[in-house]
């Protein structure tokens, strides 16, 4: 008798690309693991998927390319064969729109000016408001899968949600680890803030002279050539 466990494989094609991937593996990481980049805001390896931002989004056929639905790629776990296309001009406006809605509502956190600057943005269409959280849920989720505390959740529904501690009280339960503290996208290298409503600081990149990194010179291109491209993790 056999001892090793068989990982089944699933036959998937990835923008033109056919490969196999484990059963049970997401779209993002199966794209990742074959070198298709596709952009993430509230995704880290190490953590559960939450497909809040939604900037991860691709186009899914189950039926064999007929017809296709867009996804959070993050989330969507893969136990059939299926299409999926991760930069139609669908996908495209999807990420700059929910790019223009990030940096508005955040307009003061450097992860929000960046990566509105790599999808070309340069004029915000809406109301500039001045929230210090993206509700990415990156701390809530360290605090639960890697720290053990829990000590750190959602609260609210709606425009209302925000991160709290239990009642809005510190709770008894934090470990004062620091750890939410550390990966909080507000955090790093606070922006120098808009001029007027609607611009853009211009701090993490000039309009007129937009980085492009790719032979097809498209705006948004978050391979690892792209300069804008941020090293999150330590060296």
């Amino acid at each position: 008798m056999n001892s090793r466990t068989e990982v089944k494989t699933i036959p998937v094609e990835i923008d033109g690309f056919q490969m196999k991937v484990d059963k049970g593996s997401t779209i993002l990481e199966s794209a990742h693991n074959c070198g298709i980049h596709i952009p993430t805001m509230c995704y880290l390896e190490g953590l559960s998927p939450y497909g809040g931002c939604r900037i991860c989004s691709v186009e899914v056929s189950t039926d064999g390319g007929k017809t296709f639905r867009v996804s959070a790629s993050c989330t969507y776990e893969i136990h059939r064969p299926i299409v999926v296309k991760t930069d139609t001009p669908k996908i495209r406006r999807i990420r700059k729109m929910l790019a223009e809605l990030l940096v508005a509502s955040a307009p003061n956190v450097k992860l929000a000016q960046d990566i509105a600057a790599r999808f070309g943005i340069n004029k915000v269409r809406f109301k500039m408001e001045d929230n210090r959280c993206i509700l990415c849920g990156l701390c809530v989720r360290m605090c639960h899968e890697q720290m053990g505390g829990k000590a750190l959740a959602f609260a609210g529904r709606g425009p209302e949600k925000r991160v709290s501690a239990p009642f809005a009280i510190r709770s008894e339960i934090c470990l004062n680890c620091g750890g939410c503290d550390s990966i909080c996208p507000g955090k790093i290298i606070p922006c120098q803030g808009i001029k007027i409503p609607g611009e853009l600081c211009g701090k993490c990149i000039r309009p007129d002279d937009m980085p492009f990194c790719c032979p097809t010179g498209t705006f948004g291109c978050f391979c690892e050539n792209n300069p804008l491209e941020i090293v999150s993790q330590p060296r």
